[in-house]
């Protein structure tokens, strides 16, 4: 296919048919699939008022309503239904209010000049779904965002000064939500979207403030993320959980979650648009390798936690390369995990390493897809742009080049209003997984529960010995050998070196 033909393929913005052969098929399932299943199942039963099914169900079963698909027709409200008269509370209490709906973006958030990179990086690693340490030594993680934000700063805002001084995600985030109030209202739905960030400003907290000042009654929940993570919109959606239950005025909001969204037609479509465009701008377009590299987590996250985060972003992955190949393109591809930090072993490969052996390989065409950010941020604009294609071309890579994220693709935000439209009907409830999402849309409560309800203490993403200071701690005894220890870790996390491990094999 000449470079025309490839054009014209690419300008179609075709969609992915509503065939069969697009449609998940039910997948054989994992022990810890299978327990999460039966969770899943659980919470749809107790969601459900009419007669309840049996508590034991067979494996069978269980696996079969885990993956039942169920599709949701786009809901246009009525404009009377939008002024619906509704009550809330009761005596001094009761008011009539407008049912106003409202969408919350949830994303991480990044400093926005570089006095805040410091500050920024301690409610990172303050957040214990980011670092857990065990119950023993919980009152650590304080004074261990401290000091690692404080090592870490000098590096960091480095990063952030070679992409202008900040992170601009806060502004696209802004432009996400002001084109998606655009695409809702031409779809027929007058909502009021808002930005909650996780580690910086306009924090949940504050969006949750401006959302009660608004009077919404029924709230979308849509987590900037394509697929699920504990470590990300598991994260987000914790806190939004605790602050909806503290939170008098915000008890009775009706709610409901999108957790994924990675098996849309319109995602997988944006993101196949951007991909042939860039592959257009290649010498020999089909013998280009297609490098997806997604943001990395703890491989412990997944296999002790049950994170369905590996999963989804390979299924993410299959989505994405069969449309591409539908269109024309049949490169090879590769995917790859980047942004790991310290020695404990994370999801592989890791993209240095396959970078690496690819141009070892004799690769010498490499177009890099960030698959699991929707916005540009540092780690496209410096970890990509700058670090990976340095290291691209030392590794003999001749030509590069990189998706750009998807911003305010048309595409993708009209897609994301019809999410929207597709969740208001289950405001208030449990939704069995559509599409074979691995996910339930529904209540926080009710999806966390599904999901590493334990929260059981995990290696540090940052450090592969925390959770031996608690033995170490009481054969050393003393509060001088724990001073001792919690310096040692620091200095593990922010250098990445295994020093107690180290010191313990000498003996």
């Amino acid at each position: 296919m000449n470079t025309s033909n490839l054009q014209a393929s690419c300008s179609g913005r075709e969609l992915l048919p509503s065939t069969p052969s697009h449609q998940w098929t039910p997948r054989r399932l994992t022990r810890r699939g299978v327990r999460r299943a039966a969770g899943v199942e659980q919470l749809l039963r107790r969601s459900t008022t009419g007669p309840q099914k049996p508590l034991h169900l067979k494996q069978a079963s269980v696996a079969a309503a885990a993956l039942s698909t169920n599709s949701v027709s786009a809901f246009k409200p009525e404009p009377a239904e939008e002024q619906q008269s509704v009550q809330g509370g009761g005596g001094n209490n009761q008011r009539s209010a407008t049912d106003k709906v409202g969408v919350l973006l949830l994303n991480l958030g990044g400093p926005d000049t570089l006095d805040d990179v410091q500050p920024f990086l301690y409610n990172l690693f303050a957040d214990p779904d980011i670092i857990r340490l065990p119950g023993a030594i919980k009152f650590l993680q304080p004074l261990l965002a401290y000091a690692l934000s404080t090592a870490r700063a000098p590096k960091s805002a480095e990063g952030y000064a070679s992409i202008g001084g900040g992170s601009p995600l806060r502004s696209l985030t802004q432009k996400q939500a002001d084109a998606l109030t655009v695409s809702l209202r031409e779809k027929g739905l007058n909502a009021n979207v808002y930005v909650g960030m996780r580690y910086w400003h306009p924090y949940t907290e504050e969006a949750l403030e401006q959302i009660k000042r608004d009077n919404v009654g029924r709230l979308v929940i849509l987590p900037l993320y394509p697929q699920f993570s504990i470590s990300t919109s598991g994260s987000s959606l914790r806190l939004l959980e605790k602050i909806l239950k503290e939170d008098q005025q915000l008890q009775g909001l009706r709610h409901t979650v999108i957790p994924s969204w990675y098996q849309r037609k319109g995602y997988v479509g944006a993101m196949a648009d951007l991909i042939c465009q860039e592959l257009t701008k290649f010498p020999d377009p089909q013998n280009v390798e297609l490098f997806f590299s997604a943001h990395g987590v703890p491989k412990s996250y997944v296999e002790e936690a049950g994170d369905p985060y590996k999963e989804e972003m390979e299924e993410c992955i299959s989505l994405i390369v069969a449309e591409v190949k539908r269109r024309g393109y049949s490169n090879h591809h590769t995917l790859a995990y980047q942004s790991r930090v310290g020695p404990v072993e994370w999801l592989q490969p890791y993209t240095e390493d396959s970078i690496m052996e690819l141009g070892k390989n004799g690769t010498k065409s490499m177009l890099a897809v960030p698959v699991s950010f929707v916005s540009e941020h540092i780690e496209t604009l410096e970890e990509i742009d700058m670090e990976y294609r340095e290291l691209a071309e030392e590794s003999g890579i001749e030509h590069w080049g990189r998706v750009p994220a998807l911003n305010t693709n048309q595409l993708f935000i009209d897609d994301l209003a019809d999410a929207v439209l597709e969740a208001l009907p289950y405001v208030g409830m449990v939704a069995k997984p559509s599409d074979a999402s691995l996910v339930p849309q529904g209540e926080l409560e009710a999806l966390l529960q599904a999901y590493d309800r334990e929260r059981r203490a995990l290696p540090s993403p940052v450090c592969v010995c925390v959770c031996v200071c608690v033995c170490v701690a009481e054969t050393w005894n003393g509060r001088l050998a724990m001073v001792a220890l919690f310096v040692i870790v620091t200095i593990e996390l922010a250098t990445g070196q295994p020093i107690l491990r180290t010191i313990l094999e000498l003996d």
